[in-house]
């Protein structure tokens, strides 16, 4: 999976629908998420679209499986996933999430019900982290 700087300067430099198209591709980029782990446990809640995800590895290197069933969400999801993906918990856990995703200003680059489950999908992926942190 590619580091959230390296798309971003990626991002930065496209516009419209070619940063709709990077989404999509960073989506397809995701570790397959098994369908048996798709479940009302895994789901993550005020996505308009379903979003899954499955927290996996310990604390010296969380590691998440995600998915979603609309290509542009996924890739949002993928977006989050790259700001955490393979770090230490405690690292997770203080990390302010929300400030390494402002770069790619999802809220004017994508329509409100896109981005709603975002902060849901931070708060789950945090609460994970802090719980395995304090192992």
């Amino acid at each position: 999976m590619r580091s959230l700087v390296d798309i971003q300067e990626e991002y930065e430099f496209l516009e419209g629908d070619e940063r709709y198209r990077l989404l999509i591709e960073l989506g397809r980029e995701l570790d397959v998420m098994p369908d048996a782990l798709k479940t009302e446990a895994t789901l993550v809640r005020g996505c308009s679209a379903s979003v899954w995800v499955y927290p996996t590895g310990d604390a010296g290197k969380l590691h998440f499986l995600a998915d979603s069933n609309a290509a542009i969400t996924k890739g949002i999801v993928a977006l989050v996933i790259s700001a955490v993906q393979d770090r230490p918990a405690e690292e997770v856990a203080a990390m302010d999430i929300h400030a390494a995703l402002e770069p790619f200003d999802l809220k004017n680059q994508l329509s409100s019900n896109r981005t709603q489950g975002v902060p849901n999908m931070i708060a789950l992926v945090k609460e994970h982290a802090a719980r395995i942190a304090a192992g």
